[in-house]
This record gives structure tokens, sequence and C-alpha cells, in this order.
């Protein structure tokens, strides 16, 4: 059965003749209100679950490692299939294109449902390696088991997303994301306070919240509103679809999985100097995942340009939209940061009034938001690379900012500046990042 209200051909003039800036903003606008609301609710389980008291605050940067591992499995399969979705609307073979976004639907709920029997398997020692010290571990297990429950559908969300996206249907993501976020925010009070679950109230919220925007995602599917189609006829047998989802997908799964790792080690880092730390760094981890996901949404709006494009052979067009995409996105996250960093300290004090949260979590924010304006520079290269398929610059550009520089810099800062090693590993491993992503993009760009 064809679409009959999502023309193909409609589809291939918008993506291939609008003109480049005003397609990509088109897309990214609802791409970043989805990444705000995403991070809103973040935020909002962080100053609500901080009322608690601050062991409660630190428990929040556990789970939000854990949740990590769902995002990274969703996002590959979602981006993985997404680029070939993109890349064969634009060579006009929508029939594959179906098969690869039903297979990557099916993929990354299995894989979401493995990652949740072996986190109830092994729940305690899971929060401990993730960073819970003794204190923060009775906050996190509450709060993580809801997470555990409803983590396949968070995987799954993240793939429905990014199908829509790299269709061209980015406002349908955010309806589903902004929805879901919405209700995190008013269930987090409710759960919480109004019915006195504690932090295990903020756990049954995010995870009502992230069901429901699945379900409203996959709604949208079965609504003649996108030439995607989901049934499973269109669910594939052949290896090779499933090895092709993960070989594209993979800068993705790298990106998200060494986010986990990253806050894994950040954690343990930040475990010596107490409590205290931990929560810190879990506030300011919340505010620069705010401040970034603006950057990563103007990205996003990229992806399905570029890709479709470079699947149409329309490379003028992929090279007009790099350039925007990183001007564009920098000049915002440059106006963003100064604004955070003169108001760093208040906004640190509104999470939480522990003076030593206050003083370790003022000079982190001040010092990520001085790195915020280079974040978009690499966030673009990593995302033209996958777009269009170069897995292996995709892969190498995905495993820098919190992989190959931040963890030896997480590792060794701290030896020598004590907390503000821990402080600043970020941001000096987002400069170096933004960097080499330059050389790199640049010149596939001029060869291009």
């Amino acid at each position: 059965m064809q679409h009959s209200g999502a023309s193909a051909d409609a589809q291939y003039i918008k993506m291939a003749q609008t003109p480049v800036a005003r397609l990509i903003l088109t897309l990214a606008v609802p791409t970043i209100i989805s990444m705000l609301a995403t991070s809103i609710y973040n935020t909002a389980d962080t100053y609500f679950v901080s009322r608690l008291g601050t062991s409660a605050s630190g428990a929040v940067g556990i789970v939000f490692a854990l949740m990590a591992f769902y995002q990274a499995v969703g996002f590959m399969c979602g981006q993985g299939s997404g680029s070939f979705v993109s890349r064969l609307y634009g060579e006009k073979k929508p029939e594959d294109a179906k098969v690869y976004g039903n297979s990557a639907f099916l993929m990354s709920m299995i894989l979401g449902l493995c990652i949740s029997i072996l986190g109830m398997l092994f729940l305690e020692p899971l929060l401990r390696i993730l960073g819970s010290t003794k204190t923060i571990l009775p906050y996190a297990k509450q709060y993580a088991v809801w997470i555990l429950l409803a983590g396949p559908f968070l995987s799954a969300s993240c793939t429905l997303n990014n199908l829509l996206r790299y269709e061209g249907r980015a406002f349908y993501a955010m309806i589903g994301l902004t929805t879901g976020g919405l209700l995190n925010i008013a269930g987090d009070p409710l759960f919480m306070f109004g019915l006195g679950f504690g932090a295990a109230g903020a756990g049954i919220s995010t995870a009502l919240s992230q069901i429901v925007s699945f379900l409203i995602l996959l709604f949208t599917f079965f609504t003649d509103r996108t030439v995607m189609e989901f049934s499973p006829s269109y669910i594939s047998r052949a290896a090779k679809i499933y090895t092709s989802v993960i070989r594209v997908g993979s800068p993705s799964l790298l990106r998200q999985g060494l986010n986990a790792l990253s806050t894994i080690l950040l954690n343990r880092a930040a475990m010596q100097y107490g409590d205290a730390a931990i929560a810190a760094m879990s506030i300011v981890g919340r505010l620069a995942f705010l401040m970034g996901a603006i950057g990563i949404g103007i990205g996003q709006g990229l992806q399905p340009v570029a890709s479709f494009n470079y699947g149409a052979g329309k490379y003028d067009r992929v090279k007009k939209g790099t350039y925007f995409t990183a001007a564009a996105g920098t000049a915002v996250l440059t106006a963003l940061g100064l604004v955070m960093f003169s108001f760093a300290r208040p906004i640190i004090t509104w999470f939480r009034d522990d003076p030593e949260v206050i003083a370790i979590g003022t000079d982190a924010l001040r010092w990520q938001c001085f790195a915020s304006m280079f974040q978009t520079i690499s966030m673009t290269g990593n995302m033209l690379f996958q777009s269009i398929g170069k897995a292996r610059q995709a892969f190498f550009l995905a495993s820098l900012r919190t992989g190959l520089f931040f963890i030896p810099l997480i590792l060794i800062l701290p030896q020598v500046f004590g907390v503000t090693g821990i402080e600043i590993a970020q941001p000096v491993s987002d400069i170096l990042t933004a960097a080499v992503s330059v050389i790199i993009a640049g010149r596939f760009l001029r060869r291009l």
C-alpha cells in the first residue's frame, strides 16, 4: 500500500530544490525543539531529584549514563538506516528504503530489551561501575529500575525519531518528543512529592513519558503522513541489511557509547571529592547537554539535506549546507554560552544550595560555556560523514570528543590539577576535537 498523503515526488522536489539555508532551518527548528524538550526533561529530573538532597542529585548523573546505552543502540539503528533511507529516496527507490527502516526498528527494540534484561540481572554492580557511592546507591536503584523497564521504548523512539528526520518530517518527531518531555516535567512533582514515591517517582515519570513518546512517534507512520510505512513484510531476513545499518550507524553507537563511558569516568574521578562533586558535575552535565542540544539540533537539520542531495548527486548543495550549519551553530552556541557564563553561579544555586556543589559547579559550567562555541564545528563534520555513508571518517571523528581525547584527559588532568582537572577535561576535549574536525571535513569538502 502506498501512502497517498506523502508523495515521494513532492518530497524529492522539496529536498533537492528548496534553498539550502532555508531547508536546513526548516528541518532544524523542529529538531532543536525536540532536543530541547529531551534536554529540559532531563534537567527537570535533576532539579526535582535535587530537592531530596545532594546524594539524590548525584543519582541522576549515574542513571543518565545508563540511559546513554539505550540511546546508543537507538541512534545506531536510526541514523544507520536513516542514511540509507534518505539516499534511497534521492535515488527514487522508496521500496528499498522501507526495508531498511522496518528492519532497523525491529533491531532497536531487540537490542533495547537485551540491555534491560542484563541491567535487571546485575543492577547493583552495574550502578557501582557507573560511579555510585554507598550513599548515592539507594537513590540510583529506585530511579534506575523504571528506566530499565522503559528502555526498549527509548531505543525504539530514537530510531523512529531519526527515520522521521531523514525523511524530512522533523515536525512530527518534534511532536512526539516534546509531548513526552512536557509529561515528564508535570509527572516529576506529582509522583515524587504528590504521591510520595521520592526518587522512584522521577523514574516512573521518565518511563511513562518515554512510552508515550514512542506511541506518538509510531502512530505517525500509520496516519498517511510519511513515505515510510511499517509492515512485517518489509522486515528483511538478509544479514547484509543489518550489518550495513550497523556499519553506517556505528559512529552514533560509538559516540553515545563513549558518552556513557565518559560519564562513568567523570563520576568515578569525582568520587574522591565526595557526593557534592558528583552532584555538581551531574548538574553541569545536564546544563551542557541543554546547550549542546541546540547545536545538535542544527546539525541534525543538515543530515537529511546532506544525505538526500549526496544520493541525488547535488554535491554543491551538500557543501553549502555544511558551511551554513557550522556557521549558524557556532554563532548560536557562542551567544548562549556568554549568557550562561554570566549567570553560572545563580543557575547552579537554583538546582542545589550546597556551598560545595555551588563552588565546583560554577567553575565547571563556566569552562563548559567557553568551550561551547567549538561543539557545532565537530558535530557538523561528524554528521556530514555519517549522513553520506562515509563510515570510516564519521567513526574516527565520533571517537574523539568523548573518547580519544576525553578519556586520557579525565584520567590525567585530575591527577595534576585536582578538582579543576575534572572541570576542564571536557572543554579541552571539545577544542581539540573541533581542530581535527576542521582539517578532515575541510579537506573532504574541497575535493567534493
